[in-house]
């Protein structure tokens, strides 16, 4: 478990230093060469399997919920995951629970990193969305329910990760 906690942290860490390295003057990308891109599909791909592994271990520490049905949105490319991941990092940041703090941080790594790769591939990227507080009248519910809905989206995705490759 250490070794996938320091792994996972070296992925964040990855992730911030290439945003940096994007928004410095004078350095518009970084090369985008084969073992570069798959390098970072990879990384992405496990942020995103770490991220289910989270989710699952903290779904049996909830209550049960009752069959919970959600519609993931197409994936069709770097834009559309960066978009998607973008309003479930909103999401969980507006149920502000300790509880999902892990998951908050994975959502968001992965979300930096997707919108990142999209750029150094000039993918056309949206601005990020903005949180609107939300007062839940069943805070358990819709912690199970936004947790489903990141769920079946990273299944999909990874399902579907030929697309983490084009824009």
């Amino acid at each position: 478990m250490s070794f996938t906690f320091f792994s996972l942290r070296m992925h964040i860490v990855w992730a911030l230093l290439l945003l940096t390295l994007e928004s410095a003057p004078g350095c518009s990308c970084l090369p985008t060469n084969g073992n570069s891109i798959r390098n970072t599909v990879d990384s992405l791909i496990y942020i995103a399997q770490t991220t289910l592994v989270h989710i699952k271990e903290l779904r049996t520490n909830l209550p049960v919920a009752t069959h919970i049905e959600v519609r993931t949105p197409s994936i069709d490319g770097l834009t559309s995951i960066s978009r998607d991941l973008g309003l479930l990092t909103v999401e969980l940041q507006d149920l502000f629970t300790e509880l999902l703090s892990q998951i908050q941080a994975d959502v968001s790594s992965l979300e930096g990193l997707v919108r990142y790769f999209a750029q150094t591939m000039g993918c056309p990227i949206q601005a990020r969305p903005r949180g609107t507080a939300t007062n839940h009248l069943f805070p358990d519910s819709q912690i199970s329910m936004t947790l489903m809905k990141l769920q079946c989206y990273l299944d999909t995705l990874l399902l579907h990760k030929d697309k983490l490759k084009v824009c």
